[in-house]
């Protein structure tokens, strides 16, 4: 079985280094001249899915915008993470997960097991009950040869709060999980399953991660602010292992599909250069 660290790893050599999301919020829609409902939601991921399925290493559906219609918004997730299987692309679904016991062994198996129709390749998750709280999860993803995206330096200020403050060995909060998740990555080629999320408008982080030896999901860029050049300033050396990811920047270039793909080639020539010159 091959991990989701050695598939990513292929994705981003054959597609290049970079992940777009889909974010169907109202405000998306209404640009696209869609209607905030389920059928404007399924036309949206649809023109999504056609205009870069084939052609990106990753994307990455938000599921919230999903879940606000109910069961026929999750029929609509179900539908569009299907498609972008058939596609080639692989699923990263952004649902920052997090909880104990047998409540985060069922979010594993919504999201990790083959058997779920939710299944994708990886989730985010977040680690702030405890980054061994999500130990269920991570072995259903390496069971199945899934991966998970933890959270690690978000771009939100309150993030701050939580992530930068200092343990009683010196760490920040931040730095213990990025510690963590590196041990656990430990001896994976040729790239760790488990990544951590660090906002791409953060600037120069202060924290190692110099070890951690799996994905870096560096969102925040376009729309938000951040640059393809900032990723240097956040990322430093460890730059090789980032994995660029857009939303907006894209999206807003639709709903004509070859608009969208012009976008997603725009900011991956972007990417391309800013990482081969780390």
């Amino acid at each position: 079985m091959e991990t989701f660290g050695a598939r990513l790893y292929r994705a981003v050599a054959e597609r290049g280094p970079l992940c777009v999301g889909i974010d169907p919020h109202p405000g998306l829609l209404a640009r696209w001249g869609l209607a905030d409902d389920v059928a404007g939601l399924d036309r949206f991921s649809r023109t999504v899915v056609e205009a870069i399925g084939d052609r990106v290493a990753v994307v990455k559906p938000q599921s919230a915008f999903f879940e606000r219609f109910g069961s026929r918004g999750i029929a609509v997730l179900e539908s569009t993470i299907r498609q972008l299987r058939e596609a080639g692309a692989l699923v990263l679904l952004d649902v920052k997960r997090g909880d104990i016991g047998s409540t985060v062994s069922a979010y594993a198996a919504a999201y990790l097991d083959p058997s779920s129709p939710m299944y994708v390749d990886a989730v985010t998750a977040s680690p702030y009950l405890g980054v061994g709280s999500l130990a269920p999860m991570f072995e259903l993803a390496a069971a199945h040869g899934g991966g998970v995206f933890v959270l690690a330096l978000t771009s939100n200020p309150e993030g701050a709060a939580v992530q930068r403050a200092v343990a009683a060995d010196g760490r920040t909060v931040a730095q213990t999980v990025i510690d963590e998740i590196s041990q656990l990555n430990r001896g994976a080629e040729p790239l760790g399953s488990l990544g951590l999320v660090v906002g791409a408008t953060i600037g120069d982080t202060g924290h190692d991660l110099s070890a951690v030896h799996g994905p870096l999901l560096a969102p925040g860029l376009g729309a938000q602010g951040a640059t393809a050049a900032d990723l240097r300033t956040v990322f430093g050396s460890s730059l090789p292992s980032v994995l660029p990811s857009y939303s907006r920047e894209v999206l807003h270039a639709g709903p004509e599909v070859a608009a969208l793909r012009a976008a997603a080639e725009r900011v991956l020539a972007e990417c391309r250069t800013t990482l081969a010159t780390s």
